[in-house]
């Protein structure tokens, strides 16, 4: 065997997967798209903390925690910050639970969750 014959690769194929961006199914303020959602949240805000971190197997005690919307955020690529996620759960925490919870039930719909 000459070395004529070899085939020597220098640069591996690769494949680029580029995720689209997505975006939140309601907007924040929009309780009235889903009123049960909205009325737990405000009646009974922990039983909707509960059920949003039981939907993303978490504690009970991180449903409504800036870093359960961040991560929710980034897994379905919706654009915003962990800044955004702050400010949106400390000065409307009921309205960013509702959001997420109405977000997990439209996907869930979809059987995009």
């Amino acid at each position: 065997l000459s070395m004529a014959s070899r085939t020597v690769i220098t640069v591996q194929p690769q494949f680029s997967v580029a995720q689209q961006p997505g975006e939140w199914q309601t907007g924040l303020l929009d309780c009235c798209s889903d009123c049960g959602v909205c009325f737990c949240g405000m009646f009974c805000f922990l039983c909707l903390n509960c059920q949003v971190a039981g939907d993303m197997d978490e504690c009970c005690l991180f449903g409504s925690s800036v870093a359960m919307r961040t991560l929710y955020r980034t897994k379905y690529n919706i654009p915003g910050s962990i800044l955004g996620d702050f400010c949106s759960t400390c000065l409307c925490r009921p309205c960013a639970l509702c959001q997420l919870k109405r977000d997990i039930n439209r996907r869930r719909e979809m059987g995009i969750f």
